[in-house]
């Protein structure tokens, strides 16, 4: 049996991202009503608003569901809390060392994920206690590891560094990526420009239009100086390139990222001021979907895949 399937309790192999505003419980009880593992992305949410959507997605389904939860959160201590009061089924955790935080998760019967982007953070992470890992490459929207090493190199080095199961992520949005990841050794995938754009989502649809619009090189790594992170390029994207084409400091930066830029351009929809956070896999998704399609074309687009490898051969 798949070994991430396993270690959930879930019927394919494959994750929804944690993404901020994005993330919510409407989408996570979907993919997981859709046979895969949703997550409800923390990183957006007060403690009592994350609260309510473990609630929520407990009542849209009986299927096991996640939390992301950067570890670098400042209301960490209450979001842990009422993770582990309301019994989680899983936690992915990123931005931070997993050590303080996996083994008290772990202690209430939470299976523990962390996000790397390398082979280093893998074995860390590994030793660490943690069930498995996201293995992310630079292919990934948001926020990105300074490496900037691709998916297709970083799975391999991260499999062959530890012996707990891999999840791939980075540039994944279709089934022939998922046989690609699978075929590189990872046990699984996360998916996340693919579903931030589905129906579920709770992005702004002006924002969803904008990314299926995108087209081909519509994203770069940006603010690599504060924390690189991949955006769509608009105003805001060509004020923060301006400003690093001419030198300006991490605290310079960080003025003109401001509070809330993510929350605006992604939740709210404003396309010139907001920070809008995508993968390079945007290009490739042309109409709405909703999660139960997306689900379909992954599981059905893998195995012809795999199907149509003999031929080449």
């Amino acid at each position: 049996m798949n070994r991430i399937c396993e270690l959930l309790g879930i019927e394919y192999p494959i994750i929804s991202g944690g993404m901020v505003w994005c993330s919510g419980w409407k989408l996570a009880a979907a993919v997981s009503n859709a046979g895969g593992l949703g997550l409800i992305g923390a990183g957006s949410m007060h403690p009592e608003n994350l609260e309510h959507h473990i609630r929520s997605c407990k009542a849209a389904t009986n299927k096991p569901f996640g939390v992301n939860v950067p570890l670098l959160y400042p209301d960490i201590e209450q979001i842990m809390e009422i993770i582990m009061r309301e019994q989680v089924p899983v936690v992915v955790t990123s931005a931070g060392s997993p050590k303080v935080w996996t083994a008290k998760l772990k202690a209430t019967g939470c299976k523990v994920i962390h996000v790397v982007s390398s082979a280093l953070f893998a074995r860390k992470s590994q030793d660490a206690g943690v069930d498995a890992v996201v293995a992310e490459g630079f292919e990934a929207g948001g926020h990105n590891g300074r490496e900037e090493t691709t998916t297709l190199c970083l799975i391999p080095e991260v499999v062959d560094a530890v012996t707990i199961p891999v999840v791939a992520a980075g540039g994944i949005a279709s089934g022939r990526a998922v046989a690609a990841a699978l075929a590189l050794g990872a046990d699984g995938v996360q998916v996340g420009t693919r579903f931030a754009l589905s129906e579920e989502s709770s992005a702004h649809e002006s924002f969803k239009a904008y990314c299926r619009e995108s087209g081909e090189g519509g994203t770069m790594l940006s603010l690599k100086a504060v924390s690189p992170t991949r955006l769509l390029k608009n105003k805001f994207y060509q004020d923060v390139t301006a400003a690093e084409q001419r030198g300006a400091s991490a605290e310079e930066l960080r003025a003109i990222l401001g509070r809330g830029r993510a929350k605006q351009g992604i939740f709210e929809g404003d396309l010139e001021e907001g920070e809008l956070e995508i993968g390079q896999a945007a290009s490739q998704i042309k109409h709405p979907e909703t999660v139960a399609q997306i689900m379909d074309e992954l599981v059905g687009g893998y195995q012809k895949a795999l199907a149509a490898l003999p031929a080449h051969l």
